[in-house]
């Protein structure tokens, strides 16, 4: 951030933002100015004075502590404007900030004020965006488990979801894990394990999982996209799905990890699932 500018001008923001804003201040105690936030370099400069009345009473080592803790919480301190600032810029016109409950806003910050990553900020700006949007989509549990993931972790979970269709509920489709689809994505059964055994997934490698109950016609969507289907019963149709669920975490994240749209994992996709008792009718389809 640029010396002497505010992460947030409140002049600038729709009401869910300030909203937001008064809830993360009334939580972790954070002051926004209308114009102007205090910086790190400012708190630094108030420890030098606080030092220089209190220089004949502290040791050495005390002032180390001291000149520690305020850039320690400097630190904290642009951490949470940054990330509150990303996720107010995220908020649609319909979010319930209002609804929003301060002691998890409390807990929230608690996890992650330490986080300086640009792209892990981001992670968490959108975690709470959609919290302040609807209220109740991810729990005190989640929030413990985004703050256990390294950056490598995160990574590769959006890697991986990018193979996420909605078949009714979000539902990767992994139908080989040998398939260079996945492979060439860094998917592959090394990486499953690893996503399965930090609680992201549920890989069964020598099984296939069902979604069971679609009526005789329906409608999948990958990334927006929608493909008609249609099974050969009138209802109680299942599909296999391969060999990969979502977590109830993973459930929760995948929405907010920045996954994109892999067109030849679509096509893939269209194949597979058309090998099976139903037919697709989509763009792809149609060409």
């Amino acid at each position: 951030m640029p010396d002497g500018n505010s992460v947030i001008n409140l002049g600038d923001l729709a009401k869910p933002a300030t909203v937001l804003i008064e809830k993360v201040c009334s939580a972790v105690g954070v002051l926004y100015e209308p114009q102007r936030i205090k910086k790190k370099a400012a708190a630094e400069a108030e420890a030098e004075k606080i030092k220089a009345l209190a220089n004949i009473e502290l040791s050495e080592i005390e002032q180390r502590g001291l000149e520690r803790l305020v850039h320690q919480e400097g630190r904290k301190q642009e951490n949470i404007e940054n990330i509150t600032a990303k996720a107010a810029k995220e908020l649609p016109p319909e979010a319930r900030t209002e609804e929003l409950e301060e002691d998890w806003v409390a807990h929230f910050f608690d996890k992650c004020d330490k986080v300086s990553d640009e792209s892990m900020q981001s992670l968490w700006s959108s975690l709470l965006a959609g919290e302040a949007t609807k209220p109740g989509t991810y729990s005190k549990r989640t929030v413990d488990f985004v703050a256990s993931m390294d950056k490598k972790d995160a990574d590769l979970f959006t890697k991986f979801c990018q193979f996420t269709w909605v078949l009714g509920e979000l539902t990767p489709l992994v139908f080989n894990t040998d398939n260079e689809i996945y492979e060439k994505e860094g998917i592959d059964f090394t990486a499953l394990k690893h996503l399965d055994a930090i609680g992201l997934i549920s890989f069964e490698p020598t099984s296939d999982y069902l979604r069971m109950g679609y009526q005789k016609q329906t409608v999948f969507f990958y990334y927006g996209q929608p493909t008609l289907v249609e099974f050969s019963k009138e209802k109680d149709n299942q599909i296999q799905v391969g060999k990969v669920l979502f977590t109830q975490a993973g459930k929760e994240l995948v929405n907010i990890c920045g996954a994109k749209r892999n067109q030849e994992f679509y096509e893939y996709a269209v194949q597979e699932l058309s090998k099976q008792d139903l037919i697709l009718s989509s763009l792809l389809l149609n060409k």
